[in-house]
């Protein structure tokens, strides 16, 4: 019996252990081509399996896709709140939000590629488009209430900032080399960085601080 247990749970770990091996190779191939050119064999191959073995954990390319997403805003979700769990001050909470986005999306560059698709090509997400951005549209209305409801911040709508304010880190991220080899920078560099998270700070205070 224990034997059969301990194979089990052998088992289980594999499984699970290839579902985010493919969770993470589809992040790279959905960022960098998009949902409708993106091949499950293409995912398969660079997890080191065959596409019956990635059919068998998501049945089809929407559904993996939707694993994707749902991942990727999961751990944006995850990230802000571990970064402003400790912090009381709202100015300071906003900035530590945002940071948190900035410094998840500098490590994870594929995410970012895949949000700014997002933006651009309603197409995937037809039926409901905050199916899953939904809960760090949440976290981030939630930050912002603890201000306005502080009176430390000027009412302002939550898209009105993300657009005007936080949606600058994925053009920060995803612009890197696309401006000419004189304009690139490394989104990751901590001079390029420091310099970028500087103005996001400015731009948030502006925003919100009479």
């Amino acid at each position: 019996m224990q034997v059969t247990l301990q194979s089990h749970a052998t088992r289980k770990e594999r499984a699970d252990a290839t579902r985010e091996a493919i969770l993470c190779e589809a992040e790279h191939v959905f960022a960098f081509v998009g949902f409708q050119a993106a091949r499950l064999e293409d995912i398969a191959d660079a997890v080191g399996i065959r596409r019956p073995s990635l059919l068998h954990h998501f049945t089809t390319k929407k559904k993996l896709y939707d694993a994707v997403e749902q991942r990727i805003f999961d751990d944006m979700s995850a990230a802000s709140a571990a970064r402003t769990a400790e912090t009381g001050d709202c100015t300071a909470k906003l900035l530590a939000h945002l940071d948190a986005w900035l410094d998840f999306f500098v490590e994870r560059p594929s995410a970012a590629r895949i949000l700014q698709r997002l933006v651009a090509d309603t197409a995937v997400r037809q039926g409901n488009p905050v199916e899953f951005s939904y809960v760090v549209l949440d976290d981030m209305e939630r930050t912002l209430a603890c201000g306005i409801n502080e009176g430390v911040f000027r009412p302002i709508s939550t898209m009105m900032f993300i657009n005007a304010v936080a949606g600058g880190i994925l053009f920060y991220i995803c612009n890197s080399s696309q401006v000419g080899e004189r304009r690139n920078y490394e989104p990751s560099n901590p001079a390029d960085l420091g310099q970028f998270r500087s103005l996001l700070h400015k731009l948030a205070r502006t925003a919100v601080l009479d």
